[in-house]
């Protein structure tokens, strides 16, 4: 009971203690907060009355900052960088524990320092560039969204609409460029790019706007990304009016800043709207809300007590939001036990020889708990969720998507980190998983500059005056593929004219210049033509370029327009017959294996048959002749001894088989020996050539030599280049024991043109890869994929194949290469056959013998025991003498000679002796048992 009375009064002493503390240190009467912006600006104007709104808001709520008064004092920094400087510091000197804004990146760069110095949070509702970063910036805040996410959003909707290509206007500032620069690694991560930058400078007058804007008309890209600072924006459109940029087949997607003027301005105020049908908008998107309407009323009914003509922006709600924040904080600061003090730098002290007040500068005590306090910011304000992120950026970023038209603007789809493209509002898909899929991104439909619903191209043939510079290898094989006249305007070939008909069908004239490369002596280096488009001496290259895995790297390919893998060309020669050229089907080896064979057939089915067919019986001569006649006519099945043994048909049928197998392939080989060419070196396809250590001929220039040495590892010693056909031809002739080759390996069309006039060369094996030619262009050049269309085309409608049979005739000389390089088959073919046909008929031969000699066993218990009467030996005697005359019957049966007489003796009459035997013991048992009886 003692210790619930101690903790009671231990209690009380700590409450009591508390609101003494509390009594000492009463929160302040009156905390200030600056901001920083330019008045006379569109986003100014709006975010100035936003903010004296929500002062007056946070001071009459008595849940926030109860008994302090949030006090205000603005700065207007005059759109100028040094001015904006100049404010900030005579900021900073009237004690303000925050500071929302400024309005601009650049002053933002600038006052970030100052502020890292004194430790007072800088929260800025409109300085959007990226590289306003936390880790350079640690008291820079962001209550606006980055335009990081903006550009991000612009490169979705580029990529939705699969523009490769686009040029970006940009003021040339911190603000202007953090954005581009975001925007071209967002492109990049989609495969598209900037093409060009057209750079305006600050404060530009109209003749270098118009300059700028002139030059990047003169550039392919029709799709325009225009990020510059609303107040100055709109001369662009006008002076682009004027340049006729703002008519069909432009694409112009602007940034929020656009959105803001046009949300700034009442429907009769711009007189530019004209000017600007068909663009595309961003701007910040904030979701419908009781609280957003009744602040617009107020903001409505504030503006026209105070005669403000311009409108509200998105800008003036983060500005909103960005007053509760820092109330918000501070509140939480207070209310933690805080207080609110400020100490002098040392570092900063009056000088003699300055009028600068820098000791006027005090370091704010509690700014990091200040500043932690405003990154626990939770709250739902008029823009939505407002919380940030690690990196100090607001957790959920999105933008609508307008479209221009008519007197105002209609909403066509939203941009979210957390969905990408769509129809549906953000704040609907955070309730659902994330989904950024390609199938998923989706816009409602555009209507485009001049008045057009069919999306533009994205980008035109540049109008510079320069025609497209086209590279030709000029070389002395193979005209029908590129031929090159006394002029680069005269080149002709099937790979030209494809490229000329292709042309055609471009919905845009593209003039072109042929610029040969080569001497004409020997072929060009056709990698090094490609380099030439990467580091732009070319625009494109058109000849009979593989597409290989190197190239694409560098240059754009079309549509391949005619496959053209890789195919070995080897010499044939007509066979010489003679008198013995039917010994040639088979090797020796297979002759004297497959005769063998034959004899040891005819003698296991003699074996087989010799006890029950008399037609394998007789004298020992004529078995002889049976055995070999029998052997060697089902050669020609034409055997005249019947098999009656079930082993013995066994046997024949498995070795019929066997001979047609052997007769179909003998014919076969004969046939293919005695009527096709067959191959000078030996080479039948890609192994055989790999394998071999002969020479190998590959067209000069071409990609051949570096797939021959990387790919099929192939020493370069064994490479021999040839540029012309003759070259083709004459090496091959040579061969390789007269400084030659023994194959050449090139591209199918090539060799389909080389065949055509030399008839004593054939293709061998089969095409070993599968790449076509296609026309270069430099990466990511649009002409490539419209050009692709065109080659499409011409396949459809059948001219690419006219123009095939108009240049590449087909081979004059016979291209069956059916029986080309025919060999002798040898013992490795048959094997397999000829082993299983010796285990069956081994197999019938044990069956065989396990049969006799039972037999025999049996033939051997039948006899009588003891020895037989005068008169029984007699009649055994008489009875072996009609089986065998010849052959006296032996008295006993019981060596290996009595068992080859019995294999000798036919079956059947060993079975008679058998029976006879076993009669003759039932006789002798009835007659003892006679003689027994009588005693």
């Amino acid at each position: 009971m003692g210790a619930d009375r101690l903790l009671l009064l231990c209690l009380a002493l700590a409450l009591f203690a508390a609101a003494a503390a509390q009594r000492t240190n009463p929160p302040p009467r009156v905390v200030s907060v600056g901001a920083l912006f330019t008045y006379d600006s569109t986003i100014g104007r709006a975010a100035r009355l936003a903010i004296e709104l929500a002062v007056d808001d946070v001071n009459a709520d008595r849940a926030v900052l109860a008994g302090t008064t949030l006090n205000l004092i603005s700065q207007d920094t005059n759109c100028s960088g040094f001015l904006g400087t100049i404010e900030a510091l005579q900021l900073m000197e009237k004690n303000v524990v925050a500071v929302i804004g400024p309005q601009s990146s650049g002053i933002g760069h600038v006052i970030s320092h100052v502020v890292n110095e004194l430790h007072v949070p800088l929260l800025s509702f409109a300085a959007t560039d990226p590289t306003l970063s936390a880790s350079e910036y640690p008291y820079f805040l962001r209550s606006t969204i980055s335009d990081y996410f903006e550009m991000h959003a612009v490169a979705s909707i580029i990529d939705y609409y699969q523009w490769k290509e686009v040029t970006a206007i940009f003021v040339d500032d911190d603000y202007g460029r953090g954005g581009v620069s975001v925007l071209g690694d967002a492109l990049g991560a989609k495969r598209a790019r900037i093409s060009h930058k057209a750079a305006i400078p600050p404060n530009s007058d109209t003749d270098l706007i118009n300059d700028v804007l002139f030059r990047a008309n003169m550039m392919e890209s029709r799709v325009f990304v225009v990020h510059v600072n609303p107040d100055a924006g709109m001369r662009i459109f006008a002076l682009a009016n004027k340049l006729q940029m703002m008519g069909a087949g432009y694409v112009w997607i602007v940034t929020d800043w656009l959105a803001a003027v046009l949300d700034s301005s009442g429907a009769g105020d711009l007189k530019d709207m004209s000017y600007i049908q068909g663009l595309i908008v961003l701007r910040q998107h904030t979701p419908d809300s009781d609280a957003k309407k009744k602040f617009i009323a107020k903001w409505n009914n504030a503006a026209n007590n105070r005669s403000i003509a311009s409108g509200l922006n998105s800008y003036g709600f983060y500005a909103y939001d960005s007053v509760w924040v820092v109330a918000r904080a501070i509140n939480e600061y207070l209310n933690s036990g805080q207080q609110i003090t400020f100490s002098a730098d040392p570092r900063l002290h009056k000088s003699n020889r300055s009028t600068l007040r820098l000791s006027n500068l005090k370091i704010f005590d509690g700014g990091d708990q200040l500043l932690q306090q405003l990154l626990l910011t939770n709250m739902t304000g008029l823009t939505g969720l407002v919380q940030f992120n690690a990196d100090r950026n607001l957790v959920r970023p999105a933008y609508d998507i307008l479209n221009i038209g008519g007197t105002g603007s209609r909403l066509i789809g939203y941009w979210s980190n957390y969905s990408g493209l769509s129809v549906a509002a953000p704040e609907i898909l955070y309730r659902k998983p994330p989904n950024t899929s390609t199938s998923a991104q989706q816009l409602h439909s555009v209507v485009w500059p001049g008045d057009t619903t069919t999306k533009p191209r994205g980008w035109v043939f540049p109008n510079n005056g320069q025609p497209l510079r086209v590279g030709v290898p000029n070389k002395p094989s193979f005209r029908e593929l590129v031929s090159v006249g006394k002029g680069p305007d005269n080149v002709t070939g099937y790979s030209v004219d494809i490229f000329n008909a292709a042309i055609k069908l471009l919905p845009y004239p593209v003039p072109c210049q042929f610029i040969t490369i080569g001497d004409g002596s020997k072929n060009p280096n056709y990698d090094d033509i490609i380099s030439r488009i990467a580091t732009n001496a070319l625009d494109a290259a058109v000849g009979d370029f593989a597409i290989v895995r190197n190239r694409t790297k560098i240059a754009e390919f079309t549509q391949p327009y005619i496959e053209a893998g890789l195919v070995i060309v080897a010499p044939v020669r007509k066979a010489n017959s003679n008198a013995w050229a039917f010994f040639k089907p088979f090797t020796l080896e297979m002759w004297c294996v497959t005769g063998t064979l034959f004899i040891f057939v005819g003698v296991v089915v003699w074996i087989l048959e010799h006890r029950t067919n008399e037609e394998f019986r007789g004298s020992p001569r004529r078995q002889v002749l049976t055995i070999f006649w029998f052997s060697f006519s089902t050669m020609f099945f034409a055997h005249r001894q019947n098999t009656v043994s079930a082993l013995g048909r066994f046997v024949l049928i498995i070795w019929l088989f066997v001979v047609l197998i052997i007769n179909s392939s003998y014919t076969a080989s004969l046939t293919s020996i005695l009527t096709v060419q067959q191959l000078a070196t030996g080479i039948t396809g890609l192994d055989n050539l790999v394998a071999s250590a002969l020479p190998i001929g590959y067209p000069a220039g071409k990609f051949v030599r570096n797939y021959l040495i990387d790919e099929l590892n192939i020493p370069e010693s064994r490479l021999v280049p040839l540029s012309t056909v003759e070259e083709y031809a004459n090496a091959l002739n040579r061969g390789p024991k007269d400084g030659g080759v023994a194959a050449v390996v090139d591209e199918m069309p090539c060799v389909e043109i080389f065949l055509s006039t030399h008839c004593n060369f054939r293709i061998v094996g089969q095409e070993f890869t599968k790449e076509g030619w296609g026309f270069a262009f430099q990466r990511d050049s649009p002409l490539a994929a419209d050009l692709s269309t065109a080659i499409l085309q011409l396949s459809e409608t059948g001219q690419l194949q006219r123009i095939h049979d108009e240049w590449l005739t087909d081979p004059t000389c016979g291209d069956d290469d059916s029986g080309l390089g025919a060999v002798r088959l040898g013992l490795g073919s048959f094997w397999g056959l000829f082993l299983l046909c010796a285990l069956i008929c081994v197999f019938a031969l044990t069956v065989y013998f396990a049969r006799v000699c039972w037999q025999y066993s049996r033939y051997s218990s039948s006899e009588p025991p003891g020895e037989p009467s005068d008169s029984a030996a007699a009649v055994t005697a008489a009875t072996i003498a009609q089986i065998r005359p010849e052959k006296p019957k032996p008295t006993r049966l019981g060596s290996f000679k009595e068992l080859i007489q019995f294999a000798d003796t036919k079956e059947e009459e060993i079975k008679k002796v058998m029976k006879r035997r076993l009669s003759e013991k039932d006789t002798r048992g009835t007659g003892s048992a006679h003689s027994v009886s009588s005693a």
